[in-house]
């Protein structure tokens, strides 16, 4: 792929300090290349839940990669991502890299606001990240040696973080991703069993997997603080996606970055290293 006018103009990162945002921003500002973070604490700050932030947020931009928080298949994303999509294009944004959930019907709803901007677009359909496990809601659980989770023993291709943001990157900068449509997965299938067996190896602890019901998973989350609703969201989410829909491969990373994605050995492995998991 070639490099274009789009790395000269300024991209707003949307979920600028979460998971991928952060790779994404990080992997810009390496390469010299004009980028703004969009968070609360970004400048100027940009709030999904406060339309008057978003024309500062969007000032001097041309492209922007585009992650709706918690999740597009939750209510009130698509009306949202619709308005943005409209002030951004309005203000003169010509590229658009939508990060969406892979198997969520809900979040197709955005995927297609995107499609029909009338800006160049390219959507990253992604599976269950490698780094839930150690930088959100499981980090606490693989901490004490037992992940309950609503997953049953569906397998899932986790997908490395890392990935996603080197794909996002490619969209963002270079010509010949514009209306593609990756569906982002790692290069084999894990149980969440499997996957906590991969953890107790990198770390040498034990670490197990606990099936638990919906009900069961979002009280625990009201238990350590969660608000009832979102935990039942969440917990709902979780079960949509993780009833087998997903239980297959795919190959956008090599189509858009023509190398394979990295496997959640090796990311288990030097999540370890860094001593997010203790020890």
């Amino acid at each position: 792929m070639t490099e274009n006018t789009h790395e000269k103009s300024t991209t707003l990162v949307l979920g600028g300090t979460g998971k991928t945002g952060r790779r994404v921003v990080e992997r810009l500002t390496a390469r010299g290349l004009p980028v703004r973070v969009g968070s609360r604490s970004g400048e100027p700050p940009f709030d999904w839940e406060d339309q008057a932030t978003w024309a500062a947020a969007l000032r001097g931009v041309g492209s922007v990669y585009l992650v709706y928080y918690p999740d597009l298949a939750f209510p009130g994303a698509a009306d949202s991502v619709r308005s943005f999509v409209s002030r951004a294009v309005g203000s003169g944004v010509r590229r658009l890299v939508l990060l969406s959930g892979r198997g969520e019907e809900e979040a197709q709803v955005s995927e297609r606001t995107v499609r029909e901007s009338g800006a160049e677009w390219t959507i990253l359909r992604a599976s269950w990240f490698c780094q839930n496990f150690s930088e959100d809601y499981l980090l606490e659980p693989v901490m004490g040696g037992e992940i309950a989770f609503p997953a049953g023993d569906v397998a899932e291709p986790f997908v490395d973080a890392e990935d996603i943001a080197d794909v996002a990157v490619a969209a963002l900068t270079e010509d010949g991703h514009a209306g593609e449509l990756y569906e982002l997965t790692g290069p084999r299938l894990l149980t969440f069993a499997d996957a906590a067996a991969e953890i107790s190896k990198a770390t040498g602890r034990e670490i197990g997997y606990l099936p638990v019901s919906p009900g069961e998973y979002a009280a625990g989350l009201v238990e350590h603080g969660v608000p009832a609703g979102y935990a039942t969201q969440l917990a709902g989410l979780f079960t949509d996606v993780l009833d087998g829909r997903n239980a297959h491969l795919t190959d956008g990373v090599r189509r858009a970055l023509g190398r394979e994605p990295g496997d959640f050995t090796d990311y288990a492995r030097e999540a370890a290293a860094t001593g997010v998991w203790g020890g």
